[in-house]
């Protein structure tokens, strides 16, 4: 992929880096196409040069924001520059692109952006697939020694899956984007194993892995491991211990994402070529968070928590985790979601920890009206008189802030729920 020299070249008008996003996104009809033969003629022309590089893919329904975060945190803690890209973003698109833990500048984007403007002619390429080419090209000028390279959608047709994974690893298969990926676990487990490539490592953590990824794997010639099969934790109390065929670990602390992606990630890092320290180890689970997942926010008076928890398996976790944390007081939730998801499953899981419900509309494309949220809160049984909607984050977050300081608050149900959040924090 190295034929274009790297360079400062400007488009005729030069643009900033909303103009440039504001571009791209128009530069496409749909929002996902997707398939990865555009794409790759369009990488071809451009000055991507990661042979160098340990590339790590994470594909999964839910859990590769955080595996991916603890396997930077770690990494980097071992002295490995390391290059992140993830999505979606919750306030600056600069989000997506991490090296050593920062979001890259402005000017690094827009170069990247001018390159792959010039090196696509007349083929259109998706706002996703602008921004994947834009991560490569800057991991590649930056020399990073690891890319870390979130899937955005599946795994066997996504953008990302034009790099060849040198570590590919699967978090969990659930039921999610089944209008792309196929109505069922095993048609998703599928796709998402298309990143595996032959005789590299492969793992997945998901403790039940659909048969259609082992099956893959093992026709394809990918070594496979499995969590609960070739290696395993055990949570003791305020510590944890991790076990492989070679390796055991003890009395770790425990981080502040989740404990399986956790294994997972130590079981991806018996795989890195380069040495890793347990201090490093150590040091990145306690340091190790993620933006919008599990995250305390300030709103007003109000000390809250927002967490994406947008498909029922998330919202599983995160009701496991109000359970495991009893506030002395009611706990609210502000819910805001994507009409296309699957609401009533949301709402089912959450159901036996939430206490009052603060149904709001979406002003997004996409965005479910309160009053759809309302009547799949009505026919899970809750109470009206416990249903107390809003039109907007902001305006339930202002009628909560006389709640009693022993309540606990909650925001939740998309990316746009906590980017919403986000914003109102960073008001304070």
């Amino acid at each position: 992929m190295k034929t274009v020299k790297w360079s400062a070249m400007t488009a005729e008008r030069p643009l900033d880096l909303s103009g440039w996003l504001a571009r791209i996104e128009a530069c496409h009809p749909a929002e996902i196409e997707l398939g990865l033969d555009r794409l790759q003629q369009v990488a071809q022309r451009l000055p991507i040069d990661l042979e160098s590089v340990c590339k790590i893919v994470i594909a999964g329904t839910n859990g590769k924001g955080s595996t991916l975060a603890m396997l930077d945190a770690i990494l980097s803690r071992a002295g490995y520059t390391t290059g992140s890209y993830t999505s979606p973003h919750f306030l600056r698109y600069n989000e997506r692109v991490c090296v050593s833990g920062k979001p890259v500048d402005d000017a690094a984007l827009c170069e990247a952006f001018t390159l792959i403007e010039q090196a696509r002619g007349e083929t259109s390429l998706t706002y996703f697939e602008y921004g994947t080419l834009a991560a490569l090209l800057i991991f590649s000028q930056r020399q990073v020694d690891v890319a870390l390279l979130e899937v955005g959608l599946g795994g066997r047709l996504d953008a990302v899956n034009i790099v060849d994974a040198d570590i590919a690893l699967v978090t969990t298969v659930a039921l999610d984007h089944t209008d792309w990926l196929g109505p069922d676990r095993e048609s998703i487990g599928r796709e998402k194993a298309g990143i595996f490539r032959a005789g590299k490592p492969a793992l997945c953590g998901d403790p039940k892995p659909p048969a259609t990824l082992v099956d893959y794997a093992r026709t394809l010639g990918a070594p496979l491991q499995l969590q609960g099969v070739d290696f395993s934790y055990e949570l003791k109390t305020d510590q944890w211990s991790w076990q492989s065929d070679c390796r055991h670990l003890d009395a770790l602390p425990v981080p502040a994402l989740p404990l399986p992606n956790a294994a997972l990630v130590l079981a991806a890092l018996q795989h890195f070529p380069h040495p890793v320290s347990e201090q490093a180890i150590r040091e990145g689970l306690v340091h190790a968070c993620l933006k919008g997942r599990l995250q305390p926010v300030q709103l007003g008076q109000i000390r809250a928590t927002v967490d994406v928890a947008h498909n029922p398996e998330a919202a599983g976790y995160l009701a496991h985790w109000l359970s495991q944390r009893p506030c002395g007081g009611q706990v609210h939730l502000i819910l805001g979601m994507l009409a296309d998801k699957d609401i009533e499953s949301v709402v089912q899981a959450l159901t036996p920890v939430v206490d009052v419900w603060h149904p709001v509309s979406l002003d997004v494309p996409r965005g479910a009206p309160r009053e759809r949220l309302e009547a799949a809160l009505l026919g899970a049984g809750v109470s009206r008189d416990r249903i107390r909607g809003a039109d907007s984050v902001a305006v339930a977050v202002n009628q909560l802030q006389s709640m009693p300081a022993a309540d606990q608050l909650l925001l939740a149900g998309s990316f746009f729920t906590v980017a919403q959040a986000l914003e109102l924090a960073e008001q304070e």
